[in-house]
């Protein structure tokens, strides 16, 4: 029993050893050795490997994976026309040279978060500073991206990390300046419609005034049209007239005449005073159409 302990003892010591001289390097991971303090290599790849133990030989792990910088509060930057705007963005970056990240950073992530953000914000001021706020938020926001991220890739590359891409996610006016811009905005859009309304109104008043011009030419064809009408059917009836009085003047006279006592007569209050002997009656009292003879 007194020999087992001893060789317990050293299976322990050997598997301690033996243990802190092997290691795996994960896929999401690289890997710095060691030897005595002195970086001996970077190992990317991931799988097993060997080492001295400490303190002859250590190894520091760091994360290789893409991570993401998102701005806690939006950015206030002004424009060339002195119009602050609150611009939100957010980073997407990786640890491109572990050896250099490590002599700039040590392991400490949220110090290199902390440089690329002051980072981003001198090349997000440099980009819009030079621009209207036109140009920011809608025509050349995509080339103000690009230009942050070509600035600050290759700011940020000596350091050991790469830049992957980098997106402004909203761009706001500052509220001091939100309602100014609205009332511009406003009264920008009431000029237009002003505009248009008067185009609207003259449009109206020439179609309306061709309109009128038209219906006073339809209206003088058509009077032009039944006076003709109306001349030819007078011409007609006068014919058909000398016609019929041509055939029998007496009945043709006997016909007028009917018609002017029609016509004198058409209404109960109507009254003419007139002598018995006018020619008016000559049919009144005779038939043959003779006046009437002296009593």
């Amino acid at each position: 029993m007194q020999r087992i302990i001893p060789v317990l003892i050293g299976l322990v010591i050997v598997l301690a050893v033996l243990s802190s001289c092997v290691f795996v390097v994960r896929e999401r991971d690289s890997a710095l050795l060691f030897a005595l303090g002195k970086v001996r290599e970077t190992i990317t790849q991931p799988g097993l490997y060997f080492k001295l133990p400490p303190p002859f030989e250590n190894v520091v792990f760091l994360d290789k994976r893409l991570q993401t910088i998102e701005a806690t509060e939006p950015e206030r930057i002004q424009t060339a026309e002195k119009k602050n705007l609150l611009i939100d963005s957010f980073v997407k970056w990786r640890i491109a040279d572990p050896r250099m990240f490590y002599v700039t950073f040590g392991v400490n992530d949220r110090a290199a978060q902390e440089r690329l953000q002051a980072q981003i914000r001198d090349a997000l001021n440099a980009s819009v500073n030079v621009r209207t706020v036109k140009e920011v938020v809608s025509t050349e926001r995509d080339k103000i991206m690009e230009e942050v991220l070509s600035n600050v890739e290759a700011r940020a590359k000596p350091l050991g990390v790469q830049v992957v891409d980098v997106r402004l996610r909203r761009i706001e006016f500052a509220p001091e300046i939100s309602e100014s811009v609205y009332r511009r905005m406003e009264a920008a859009r009431t000029q237009v419609a002003n505009s248009l309304r008067a185009t609207g109104a003259a449009d109206s008043e020439k179609i309306r005034a061709q309109a009128d011009r038209e219906r006073q030419e339809v209206l003088a064809k058509a009077y032009a049209q039944a006076q003709g009408i109306k001349g030819e059917g007078d011409a007609r009836a006068n014919s058909i007239y000398s016609e019929a009085y041509g055939k029998n003047p007496k009945f043709f006279s006997f016909y007028k005449s009917l018609e002017a006592y029609r016509a004198a007569f058409s209404k109960a209050s109507d009254v003419l005073v007139l002598s018995p002997k006018s020619e008016f009656f000559k049919y009144w009292n005779s038939a043959a159409g003779a006046k009437p003879t002296t009593p």
